[in-house]
C-alpha cells in the first residue's frame, strides 16, 4: 500500500486527498519507483482545476518524480538502457508522482544525473523540456540576441543555461525592485532588464545595438507580448508557453505539453536535458522542501509566484 495525492473533481487544491492505493506489480515493460522527491509545478494544479477534455477523474497527481527502482517487469528497459533494483532514476510525463511509490513506463524512466539532489532532479524536466523546445521552434542559434520574459522562473532559469552553452545572449525581464531575481539571471549569463513602463526602450538599451532575434515568453502579459512584437522581425520567432490566445490573435508560436507535437519533442529531448545536468551544463535551484504529506501548502506556496527556486516534496 503507498500513499498518493489525487483529484476527485475538478477544483482547487483544497479539494486533493492524500489517498492510500494499492500499487500495481510492474508488467511487461513496467517498473516500479520507490519515489525519493516529487517536482512541483503549476501544471500539477491547472491541469485539474477545471473539466477539460479528456480527463477522467480521479487523477493522480504529478508528472515528474526521482526515486529509486524497486522493481522490474519482464523486458522493461529504461529511456536511458538497462535498469537494476536500486537505481537512482527520474520519470518524467508520468501521472502520479505525488505519491510514495509509482509503477509507471520504463520507457519514461532514466538514470538519475549524479550531479543532482533527488530534490533537484525531480524539478529538471518539464521545465528543462518546455525551455529545449522554446529554443528550438524560435531557431535561435549562436550570437543571436534574445529577450526573455519571466527569467527568475523555473522555465526561464534553464532557458538561461541552455542558452548560455549554445552562445545565445539573453536579456531577461524581472520584478522592478526583485534585486534577489536579477542576481538570479545574472548568475546564469543574462542580463536582466526590469519590466513595467518602459520595458522596450530598457531592452533597446541592454541589447547595445544589437537586433532582438526571437522572444521567448514565460509570463503571458500584454506588455511582454506587445514589446515582443515590437522588437521582433519575424513573428514566427516569438513563442509563449501562457499566451494562446495571444499566439492566435498575433500569429506567434505557442507550445504546451499537452499537445501532441508538443509532447513527442519533449520525450525526445528528455536526453539532451539529462545530459546537460550531468554535465555541470544545467543547474535546478531549489529554493524549499515540504513533506509529501503537506502537498496541497507546498502547490498553494508556488502558485503565489516568486518562490525563489523550485519546490519538492519529500515523502
Amino acid at each position: 500500500m503507498a500513499k498518493q495525492w489525487r483529484a476527485h473533481e475538478a477544483g482547487p487544491v483544497e479539494n486533493w486527498t492524500f489517498d492510500d492505493v494499492d500499487v500495481p506489480a510492474p508488467g511487461p515493460g513496467e517498473v516500479t519507483i520507490r519515489v525519493r522527491a516529487a517536482g512541483i509545478n503549476p501544471a500539477d494544479a491547472k491541469h485539474v482545476a477545471s473539466e477539460r477534455p479528456g480527463a477522467e477523474f480521479p487523477v493522480a497527481i504529478g508528472y515528474e518524480l526521482s526515486g529509486e527502482i524497486a522493481a522490474i517487469g519482464p523486458d522493461a528497459i529504461g529511456g536511458s538502457g538497462p535498469l537494476r533494483i536500486g537505481d537512482e532514476v527520474v520519470a518524467f510525463r508520468v501521472q502520479g508522482a505525488y505519491a510514495t511509490e509509482l509503477t509507471v513506463p520504463a520507457r519514461d524512466v532514466f538514470a538519475k544525473p549524479a550531479t543532482l539532489s533527488h530534490a533537484e532532479a525531480a524539478n529538471l524536466l518539464l521545465a528543462g523540456t518546455t525551455a529545449a523546445e522554446m529554443i528550438q521552434v524560435t531557431r535561435a542559434t549562436a550570437g543571436e540576441t534574445v529577450l526573455l520574459h519571466a527569467a527568475s522562473g523555473a522555465v526561464g532559469v534553464s532557458l538561461l543555461q541552455q542558452a548560455r552553452v549554445l552562445g545565445i545572449r539573453v536579456i531577461g525581464t524581472v520584478g522592478p525592485d526583485a534585486e534577489e531575481s536579477a542576481e538570479r539571471v545574472r548568475r546564469f549569463g543574462g542580463i536582466p532588464v526590469a519590466y513595467g513602463e518602459g520595458l522596450q526602450a530598457r531592452v533597446v538599451e541592454a541589447a547595445a545595438g544589437e537586433p532582438i532575434a526571437a522572444a521567448w515568453d514565460a509570463v503571458g502579459t500584454d506588455e511582454a507580448i506587445d514589446v515582443s512584437l515590437a522588437l521582433v522581425a519575424e513573428r514566427d520567432r516569438i513563442v509563449t508557453i501562457v499566451a494562446p490566445q495571444r499566439a492566435e490573435s498575433d500569429g506567434i508560436l505557442w507550445v504546451a505539453g499537452a499537445r501532441p507535437e508538443n509532447a513527442r519533442f519533449r520525450d525526445i529531448a528528455r536526453a539532451h536535458v539529462l545530459e546537460l545536468a550531468a554535465s555541470g551544463d544545467l543547474e535546478v535551484p531549489v529554493a524549499r522542501t515540504f513533506a509529501l504529506a503537506d502537498a496541497r501548502e507546498a502547490v498553494r506556496f508556488v502558485m503565489q509566484g516568486h518562490p525563489g527556486g523550485r519546490v519538492a516534496l519529500l515523502p
